[in-house]
């Protein structure tokens, strides 16, 4: 008989890689000009954002689902808004490098996130510097290097995009591991995007007005509401999913599931979107950046 525990962890994991590769395609099929043609990366972040924080908020508030916590100012000063900040600015350059470089590019280059995460731990104090951690973060260097070498629509400014995301990322996972466990905060996925959603919808309203509203308003694209609803919930149901996965099984398991999907991913973007050529080099370099992580 199969265990139903057993059984129901690896629906959790089926669905966390269905929705993540699913929101990644999906959002790489509205900004690319071939296809929905919406290049506004900041904007659809946005919409992002401000459809989870209503949801959170109607789930806090309203139908009373769960409760917030307890939120001082000093704590939203010191922890929610920086957290915010780097979320903000991960999502809007992650998005904006689909812009430029390919899905499967873009998914090599994320390979380079435990290096980010750890040089990011060990600037603020929460790791040290091993020489056998080092060595592995060494080698996924050399391989991010060797498929960026491989890539034959090599894009300077995608690539900027998409690396600078990642250090963002790295900082926000870094920061609510120093900032919210040093104050004792506990946030589950509701009462997270409760607080994170909409300070960075705030954030990202500056640079929208300043670099996408000007476009905009002389842009022949069309408005598809059931296209931007349908985008904003796959995202939620993606923020949700990785909370449940993490809920029920450990690292070890979320680090293979990731690299399962990355190459799920990488084959099926090579599919959907047929502008999108892997090399060997490519092949070769993302295999020696993610050995050390499996």
């Amino acid at each position: 008989m199969i265990n139903k525990t057993l059984l129901l962890t690896y629906l959790y994991l089926l669905i966390y890689i269905l929705l993540s590769s699913g929101v990644i395609l999906f959002n790489k099929w509205v900004l690319s000009p071939k296809y929905f043609n919406f290049p506004f990366p900041i904007t659809l972040t946005m919409i992002h954002m401000g459809f989870s924080g209503a949801v959170a908020f109607l789930l806090v508030r309203v139908f009373k689902v769960v409760s917030p916590v307890k939120m001082t100012f000093e704590i939203y000063a010191t922890c929610v808004i920086p957290i915010s900040a780097f979320f903000a600015s991960s999502l809007w350059f992650g998005n904006t490098a689909y812009l430029h470089i390919s899905v499967a590019f873009i998914q090599m280059l994320k390979a380079l996130m435990p290096v980010a995460t750890f040089m990011m731990a060990v600037m603020c104090g929460t790791d040290k510097p091993r020489c056998d951690v080092f060595l592995n973060m060494l080698l996924v260097s050399v391989g991010v290097v060797i498929s960026s070498y491989g890539e034959i629509h090599f894009n300077v400014v995608g690539t900027a995009y998409q690396v600078t995301g990642i250090f963002a990322e790295a900082l926000r996972l870094v920061l609510t591991q120093v900032l919210l466990q040093k104050k004792g905060l506990t946030l589950n996925p509701v009462t997270s995007l409760y607080y994170i959603a909409p300070c960075s919808f705030m954030f990202l309203f500056v640079p929208w007005y300043l670099l996408e509203k000007p476009g905009m308003q002389v842009s022949q694209n069309q408005f598809n509401f059931w296209i931007f609803f349908s985008n904003a919930l796959c995202a939620l149901a993606l923020n949700f999913s990785i909370f449940l996965v993490i809920g029920r099984t450990g690292a070890v398991t979320i680090r293979v599931a990731g690299v399962l999907k990355d190459w799920i991913l990488i084959a099926l973007s090579t599919v959907i979107f047929p502008e999108s050529t892997i090399t060997g080099l490519n092949i070769i370099g993302y295999a020696i950046g993610k050995s050390p992580l499996i």
